[in-house]
């Protein structure tokens, strides 16, 4: 089973602030509740220890990710790849009027049961988190999630 999550959301900010943002990979992983430590390797790829509180998984997992595509400052699309499952995140952004339209694309393919029911329980929290962040780094205050 595949699970495909989207959230739209307007930031008070210009296209390249919010792009500061999103297209580091480390600022957009930190905020994820499941990644405990984050790892920079070669060639622009980064890896994810992440712990998913499901009853087949009882340690903590190396997710390796990579941007496949950039388009700056509009769009990023990296991948990741485990044992646990595959992962496609998408961040399109748009100028509008008062700041930036982020959109924001996930589409997890788990590999053991439970791995997707629980991103797709967990993604709007998920996504609260991804934007608190990004409203904390641009020292905006973060609308009532």
């Amino acid at each position: 089973m595949v699970v495909r999550v989207e959230r739209t959301v307007e930031v008070p900010a210009t296209v390249e602030q919010v792009w500061a943002f999103i297209s580091d990979p480390e600022k957009r992983s930190r905020p994820i509740s499941v990644v405990e430590d984050y790892e920079s390797l070669k060639d622009g790829k980064a890896a994810w220890q992440i712990r998913l509180p499901i009853p087949v998984v009882d340690t903590s997992v190396r997710v390796e990710t990579e941007d496949q595509n950039r388009e700056p400052p509009n769009y990023v699309e990296f991948v990741g790849k485990s044992r646990l499952m595959g992962v496609v995140g998408e961040h399109e952004l748009e100028a509008c009027e008062g700041g930036t339209t982020l959109v924001n694309r996930f589409i997890v393919d788990g590999k053991l049961p439970g791995v997707e029911r629980f991103f797709e329980r967990n993604m709007p929290e998920e996504f609260d988190n991804l934007i608190d962040a990004l409203h904390a780094d641009l020292g905006i205050e973060s609308p009532e999630s």
